[in-house]
């Protein structure tokens, strides 16, 4: 076993692909894929299964990444330290729902820790895929929230994918509208006043339930309802349409823009939102940094 080798296993975890980990290495993929094999002969284990999707981290192969994963840090700050090498090519990717002080906490570390060489990636994406995302070590950190409607359902799904969750806040409901909607005027909006409108909700593919819904009263029968898959179709449909959806209420000038505007809704609700991070791996230095950004962001 090298240490060369713990980086490329590293590499091909977070990539989720041999060839996409030998792009980022500079090395060919036939000799990534050796160096890959010879060290799972030698360890008499499988890290990763082979499928038509890419390459998936096995149970066995967390495990081991989960130590490699903290010897190669270890290694970059002896350096660091001892030798006085610059810090490598920064390496690190955050799953997260639609939240603006996710992408704000992720700005805040790529500023501090990036350095010259990066590569930083941030999904946007389903919550079933942020919970795998993580499980399968393609993310360090993953974003969502719970509520008393999908807790029991998602802290069974985490558990099962050896996975916790941390809590960052818990946030009143709110929705998201155009300042130019009739609704906007008012103060606080009750589900009442919300019917007429069309509702705009993040689609969650093969798990399109409300159990993994991005959107809190996603049981409610309404009669508009529109599906999008990205945060910049949500807000023009938002501010097009005169649409709504239902959310946390923190809001950002910046990145949100100043057409839509946040209100509060009066229901019985709540989203408890937090972080979910792997059982049995080490928190990386960036993975540190980023939770205290997304703290100081969240005005935890």
């Amino acid at each position: 076993m090298t240490f060369r080798q713990l980086q490329y296993v590293l590499a091909v975890a977070a990539k989720g692909s041999i060839s996409e980990a030998a792009k980022a290495l500079y090395v060919s993929q036939p000799s990534l894929t050796s160096s890959v094999q010879d060290l799972e002969d030698e360890l008499g284990i499988t890290l990763f299964n082979r499928t038509n999707k890419g390459t998936v981290v096995t149970a066995e192969g967390e495990e081991f990444l989960s130590y490699a994963r903290q010897v190669v840090d270890q290694v970059d700050l002896m350096e660091q330290k001892y030798v006085g090498k610059k810090r490598g090519r920064q390496d690190f990717c955050v799953s997260a729902q639609h939240y603006s002080f996710v992408v704000e906490a992720f700005v805040d570390v790529l500023r501090d820790y990036g350095g010259d060489e990066y590569d930083f990636r941030i999904r946007e994406t389903q919550t079933y895929e942020i919970i795998e995302d993580v499980a399968k070590l393609r993310s360090q950190v993953g974003v969502l929230y719970l509520n008393r409607e999908n807790e029991k359902v998602l802290r069974r799904t985490l558990q099962a994918h050896e996975l916790q969750f941390t809590r960052l806040f818990i946030a009143k409901p709110h929705v998201f509208i155009g300042k130019k909607n009739p609704l906007a005027q008012k103060e606080t909006l009750t589900l009442r006043d919300l019917a007429p409108y069309p509702r705009l909700s993040y689609e969650q593919g093969d798990h399109n339930s409300f159990y993994f819904a991005e959107e809190i009263q996603s049981t409610l029968q309404r009669k508009k309802n529109i599906l999008v898959r990205d945060r910049a179709t949500l807000f023009n449909l938002l501010i097009g349409l005169n649409g709504y959806t239902i959310c946390s209420g923190v809001i950002s000038r910046t990145l949100n823009g100043p057409n839509i505007v946040s209100r509060p809704l009066r229901v019985d609700d709540y989203m408890e939102i937090g972080y979910i991070t792997h059982k049995r791996v080490r928190l990386s230095r960036l993975s540190e940094q980023f939770i205290r950004c997304l703290r100081t962001r969240s005005g935890v």
